[in-house]
């Protein structure tokens, strides 16, 4: 190529560069400019940035990610001048209608069952119920539970539902039971008894507002394990007394019999306050405590059920329902008895909460539970209830369950002593944690003299007459002396102490614990002390 065609060439290529270039600078110019951004500065000791804001963004600022090299030596934090627009958040989605809240003692294979079947109703239909929040709560903190959750908005309880009138009447005398007034639950309160054998099904308050009504009905015994009696050649127990025999301390220190610790079984309580009003306070005290000494003590009264129909224990104190499942669950060895010394039939209540804040629709709840629709949960065959509302056995679900009729038929027929609900409230607290102390925290020091003594009484080592000075010594509470913390006046346990302290149990944990504590060495004292004396007595 010659000198002249080259220069052409060349010249050609630098217009066209020229060319482009303005074309190019033409185009960035006409661009807006950015806005300033924010810049986050961080350190290397920070978790998160520290923003240093230098403008007023008139966007939401994005998010930035720094990497660990984007770190810088400016950590000193200005005030802004200016505000920014926050990201809105996201609101949680909550149910449209309304969403009870139930505080129960029954397990979950009746409330799914309940749950299901109820949101369905008209009922709740009308009153726009859409779900059913369970709190199945220790009794011991239901008060308190209760209480708490009404401080919180949303978190507020409606009904309380199961656990026995012990329970109820506690809430009760807190001032937590709401009058019932709905038409639905008055339309079918006429189908439920005022009382049964002297228990009353429907509880009001001094001014003759209804504040709870029983959903269903409990008479309370022992159920036996046929196969445990005879391998332990143990007698077939038909009285409360008879768990309180030498007898059946043979087996020890392996217990033949099974019972729930008062404080932490509504049921047990209500079994021990029966034989308090059969059998008096002294002679009361005597068979709870050994009937105590017999056993192993459980946390829950389902456990001791759970003991029978394992064969674990021979014989276990029971509500009705839980020996009617040992039945079911196995019918060859298992079978509930009825005390010949005398039982109660309770009511198991359910009640509008004053911390309510859907009393309307809780108490369409409380309608449909009382109802022969919703009495059908306590027909299935891993339930096994007493209904309130004799009109379930005409349902279909009913009609198939002539076993659970003939069972309640018999409930009503049963022995029922003339129990006072004011006698038991009068005390009913502070026995529950006499219990406690005496027999479930000193139970090694209880079960091991009273072993031995039953021995010596059964090999003919000892004589009646020193055996029933040696139970006496052991059991009665009048035998324990303690000291009022308030007053420092030292008392023993009578009946009348009893009452008078109650009160004060109830209200104060640390006055309570204080007797506790005195209770518990005294026990544990007396025990020993007995011991020694039979041991002294065979020449131990």
């Amino acid at each position: 190529m010659n000198t002249h065609a080259l220069s052409k060439t060349v010249a050609i290529g630098i217009a066209i560069i020229v060319i482009i270039a303005i074309i190019g600078g033409a185009y960035f110019a006409m661009q807006p400019k950015p806005s300033p951004t924010t810049t986050a500065t961080t350190t290397p000791t920070t978790t998160s940035p520290i923003t240093t804001p230098t403008t007023t963004p008139t966007t939401s600022p994005t998010e930035t990610t720094t990497t660990p090299t984007e770190t810088t030596t400016t950590t000193t934090e200005t005030t802004p001048t200016t505000t920014t627009t926050a990201t809105p958040t996201p609101t949680e989605t909550k149910p449209q209608g309304i969403v009870l809240r139930v505080i129960t003692r029954h397990g979950y294979d009746i409330l799914d069952v309940a749950k299901e079947r109820f949101l369905k109703t008209e009922i709740a239909k009308k009153y726009n119920i859409v779900d059913i929040r369970w709190l199945p709560i220790d009794p011991s903190q239901w008060i308190d539970v209760i209480k708490s959750s009404a401080e919180t908005p949303g978190r507020e309880i409606d009904v309380a539902w199961g656990g026995g009138p012990t329970l109820f009447d506690m809430l009760a005398r807190e001032r937590l039971l709401a009058p019932i007034t709905s038409d639905e639950v008055k339309a079918i309160l006429k189908d439920i008894p005022e009382e049964i054998s002297g228990s009353p099904m429907i509880r009001r308050d001094a001014n003759g507002n209804v504040i709870w009504v029983a959903a269903a009905i409990s008479s309370f015994g022992f159920t036996i394990n046929k196969q445990k009696l005879e391998e332990y050649g143990l007698p077939r127990p038909t009285k409360w007394i008879d768990l309180a025999s030498p007898d059946f301390a043979i087996t020890l220190p392996t217990p033949s019999v099974g019972v729930a610790d008062a404080t932490r079984s509504t049921s047990n309580t209500r079994m021990y306050e029966i034989i308090l009003q059969i059998y008096g306070w002294k002679k009361g005290w005597e068979v709870i405590t050994l009937m105590g000494a017999n056993a192993r003590i459980y946390d829950q009264s389902g456990l001791v059920r759970d003991a029978v129909i394992r064969g674990d224990i021979a014989v276990g104190i029971t509500i009705d329902f839980y020996g009617y499942t040992a039945q079911l669950q196995n019918p060859e060895q298992c079978e509930y008895i009825l005390p010949e010394d005398g039982t109660i039939v309770n009511g198991d209540p359910i009640a509008l909460l004053t911390t309510s804040k859907h009393k309307e629709a809780a108490q369409a709840f409380i309608a449909w539970v009382l109802s022969p629709e919703g009495q059908t949960i306590w027909m299935r065959e891993n339930v096994n209830r007493m209904p309130i509302n004799v009109k379930v056995f005409e349902t279909p679900e009913g009609q198939k369950r002539p076993d659970l009729k003939e069972a309640y038929e018999k409930t009503l027929k049963a022995s029922s002593i003339e129990f006072s609900d004011e006698l038991a409230l009068s005390y009913e607290e502070i026995m529950r944690w006499f219990f406690f102390a005496t027999i479930t925290q000193a139970h090694q020091e209880l079960q091991e003299a009273w072993k031995d003594i039953a021995l010596a009484y059964l090999t003919g080592k000892i004589t009646k007459e020193q055996f029933d000075y040696l139970v006496e010594k052991l059991t009665n509470p009048e035998n324990i002396k303690f000291k009022d913390p308030d007053t420092g006046k030292e008392l023993t346990f009578t009946q009348e102490v009893a009452q008078q302290l109650n009160e004060k149990v109830l209200k104060s944990a640390d006055y309570r614990n204080a007797l506790v504590k005195q209770w518990i060495e005294a026990a544990k004292e007396r025990y020993q002390e007995t011991h020694q004396e039979l041991l002294s007595m065979i020449g131990g």
